[in-house]
């Protein structure tokens, strides 16, 4: 009897206005097409008690959330992602493609918030242990053109309603994390026309799945 064939896990980050639905609805067809089992998630969220926590994080309110408290519940949120989600799926032979992931905490807390990163690290390694995105697409956008995308989609959440500048700095964290983890990372220029974002996913796709397991 062959072993069971573990899954892949890819993520698709980046700020807001970036095209992420529709280019992860692109990457999942793509994988499906060539006969891959896809289950796609997303952060904060994936679970109906996960979804409870992303309500929680994303409604505008008037009490001030602290630093502290945001981190720990994304953390919460992504504890039971992967406990009900994440790895069941891996652990079939499925592939996991998920709207965000732990990079997204080092871009929006660790660089937008400035949230001490070895404090994320910390938590990081405690509910993640050995897990870790095996591809990750970074969509990349000038964040003036990405937050005018983002206001004519809905009306803004508890994020969306932050300043430019701090989605200035969520980008720069995440362009060096892309920057200090090339092998992982495929950065992609969303400021291109539809097709051309695509073109350059299946081309960054097509180079993951050359390579040996």
């Amino acid at each position: 009897m062959s072993e069971q064939k573990k899954g892949r896990f890819l993520t698709v980050e980046g700020t807001e206005g970036v095209g992420k639905s529709t280019n992860i609805e692109f990457l999942c067809n793509l994988l499906r097409e060539r006969g891959i089992e896809v289950v796609l998630t997303r952060e904060p969220g994936g679970t109906p008690f996960a979804e409870e926590l992303r309500e929680l994080l994303l409604t505008p309110r008037e009490e001030q959330i602290s630093q502290d408290a945001e981190l720990l519940l994304m953390f919460a949120a992504r504890a039971q992602h992967i406990a009900h989600v994440i790895r069941p799926a891996l652990e079939r032979g499925a592939w996991v493609i998920s709207d965000r992931f732990t990079d997204a905490t080092f871009a929006y807390q660790g660089g937008g918030r400035g949230v001490d990163l070895h404090e994320i690290e910390i938590l990081e390694k405690l509910v993640q242990k050995e897990l870790a995105p095996e591809l990750t697409l970074l969509l990349d956008l000038d964040v003036e053109v990405g937050l005018r995308r983002a206001s004519a989609r809905s009306a803004p959440d508890r994020f969306e309603q932050e300043k430019k500048a701090f989605f200035e700095r969520v980008r720069t964290a995440y362009l060096q994390r892309a920057a200090n983890d090339p092998q992982r990372f495929a950065i992609i220029d969303a400021s291109q026309t539809l097709d051309l974002v695509q073109q350059q996913i299946a081309e960054s796709v097509t180079r993951f799945l050359e390579q040996p397991v």
